[in-house]
């Protein structure tokens, strides 16, 4: 589902693995919004994740959550 905030930036929610994540991502763990600020490739395609917060996450290759993704428009 596609949403748009009124300075013209396109949310939307998204389903990521370890190979799918990106910078910027929002994934709600434990009812709290912690946004991407790094990853580290781990070996056999998991990723260590950095919030913003400066909490960890690892993911296996095959882990999928729920995001939100924003895109900026130009």
């Amino acid at each position: 589902m596609s949403g748009w905030t009124p300075d013209s930036t396109a949310v939307s929610n998204v389903e990521i693995t370890a190979a799918s994540v990106q910078r910027g991502d929002i994934i709600q763990l434990g009812g709290q919004p912690c946004r991407v600020a790094d990853l580290f490739q781990l070996p056999q395609g998991g990723k260590q994740i950095v919030f913003e917060s400066g909490e960890l996450l690892t993911v296996h290759a095959r882990t999928r959550l729920a995001a939100v993704r924003v895109l900026r428009r130009r």
